[in-house]
């Protein structure tokens, strides 16, 4: 079987044809599959703004400028990796707990098959499920949270699944190790002084996004390496980690973050780490009139797939 790979943007127009992410044909069949797109159209975990069920759709709209060869990484995709547009996960708008199990199942399938997932969301309340579907294949994992906040709140209005909670209930269900994670880029204004202080006393290693700005990028990726090692890692990247200027489109914009240049930045500082998937996370469109943070999301997604590509090398 051939490796798949996008379309030839010098044979068919890039605005030509049925949007899937970056023109990679779309299948379920995943034998021989290194990695696939996964949407995840969920929203009904967020407590402020929504419309990130929309974010998949957008996201795969923005990525049509993409190509396959990743200067800053030096990979060409198009001919390291096999990679699919698996679509879409099934959910049940308004209702968390049956969508977490659609979520999880939906996933494990391709996990099963071998395939990096590459999950474009919805809110951040997925990652919980994701996070289940990869603890049946590879048990424990470590968590790189690249966000604005911790998301390790006990919950809100007395329910203990939304966007804000994922992360807690990962700990308390032996998802993740949390004494080797990390949460970068957290800021801007708490319920509490304690708050961050309780992903501490959970097992995280935080770094703020003053930290980060004051001590730079090589500094951030070299704590976080250090940390993480040679674990299996899950990526998690809330788009609000940026700084609204650059990423409006998001549920919970917190001002004085990233730049989108640091985040690719440090996205790319990561190659080597041994990542069982990724996902990006809380892109609202609705919120985003010039597209900008969906164009940021799937470069994001891309520099995913470089590192998949990275990881793996001649092995595809």
């Amino acid at each position: 079987m051939s490796p798949l790979k996008p379309q030839d943007s010098q044979a068919v127009p890039r605005f030509c044809g049925i949007r899937t992410f970056m023109r990679l044909p779309h299948t379920t069949d995943l034998k021989g599959v290194d990695a696939a797109l996964v949407g995840v159209p969920f929203d009904t975990g967020s407590t402020f703004r929504v419309g990130a069920r929309f974010g998949p759709a957008a996201i795969r709209d923005a990525s049509i400028l993409l190509r396959p060869y990743n200067p800053s990484l030096d990979v060409d995709l198009s001919q390291l990796c096999s990679i699919c547009d698996y679509g879409d996960l099934d959910v049940v708008p308004g209702f968390t707990e049956d969508s977490y199990s659609l979520i999880a199942a939906g996933l494990g399938k391709v996990l099963d098959a071998g395939a990096v997932p590459v999950l474009l969301g919805g809110d951040h309340s997925v990652t919980l499920p994701e996070l289940r579907a990869l603890h049946r294949i590879h048990g424990k994992v470590a968590l790189l949270h690249l966000d604005a906040h911790s998301d390790t709140w006990d919950q809100y209005f007395g329910h203990p699944y939304t966007h804000g909670t994922p992360f807690r209930r990962a700990v308390e269900e032996g998802l993740v190790n949390p004494f080797g994670s990390v949460q970068a880029g957290l800021r801007g204004p708490l319920y509490g002084k304690n708050d961050l202080q309780e992903a501490r006393d959970l097992g995280y290693t935080l770094v703020t996004c003053r930290e980060m700005q004051e001590k730079g990028i090589p500094w951030t990726v070299q704590v976080i390496r250090e940390k993480i090692g040679t674990q299996k890692v899950f990526c998690s990247f809330d788009l609000d980690v940026v700084d609204p200027a650059y990423a409006p489109g998001t549920s919970v914009p917190e001002p004085g973050g990233l730049s989108s240049g640091e985040a690719l930045e440090l996205i790319r500082g990561f190659g080597g780490l041994n990542f069982v998937g990724f996902d990006v996370v809380e892109c609202l469109p609705p919120y985003d009139p010039t597209g900008i943070t969906s164009l940021l999301a799937a470069h994001v997604a891309y520099e995913f797939l470089s590192l998949t590509a990275v990881g793996r090398g001649e092995s595809f």
